[in-house]
């Protein structure tokens, strides 16, 4: 079950919503508008982000300013935003976070978190430069070697996990996409 509160009122309407199985075949209990019939669903966001690599092997981190977990290194990553693809937006929230000049490379995880109703995608990113410019999400953005990673001092799980899968990927040659259920 997700953390997310259930729909109290139409979105279309303002009427007050009843909560049962819609009549088309749906099988889940949904917010259904009595007065207008509009059926509501609730589904999971995306959180987009990636792994910006310096040519040497550095990773950027950046120390978050903002809660939850304020204080706590991740990767520059945020929520999708309308109108903008997967990889758009993690250069959005990499550019918003690090100010930091990237190519964007190929798809490296996908990790559905159905516990709080998210969808992580990473990327692999490479850095063009070492200059940054961190927003006001960021206390501060540094490059890591793998050896020197603040694994006690990451905010996420999903974090933790796609760097321990990039690194292992790196060490072994091995290119391919993570598809990871956290449940």
């Amino acid at each position: 079950m997700s953390f997310r509160p259930p729909i109290k009122f139409c979105n279309q309407c303002g009427a007050a919503v009843k909560h049962a199985v819609p009549n088309d075949g749906d099988t889940r209990i949904r917010a259904i508008c009595p007065a207008c019939g509009v059926v509501h669903y609730q589904n999971p966001l995306n959180v987009v982000g990636c792994i910006p690599v310096l040519d040497d092997g550095r990773i950027l981190l950046c120390k978050r300013n903002i809660e939850p977990r304020w204080g706590k290194w991740t990767l520059p990553a945020g929520f999708m935003e309308l109108d903008e693809t997967t990889s758009q937006g993690s250069a959005r929230e990499t550019d918003e976070e690090a100010g930091a000049d990237i190519e964007m490379g190929r798809l490296f995880s996908v990790i559905s978190v159905p516990r709080v109703g998210q969808v992580h995608l990473f990327y692999c990113a490479r850095l063009r430069s070492e200059t940054l410019n961190p927003g006001h999400e960021t206390i501060e953005a540094r490059f890591f070697e793998a050896k020197d990673i603040p694994w006690d001092e990451l905010a996420f799980r999903t974090v933790s996990i796609t760097l321990q899968r990039y690194l292992e990927d790196r060490a072994s040659g091995t290119v391919q996409v993570h598809n990871i259920d956290l449940v």
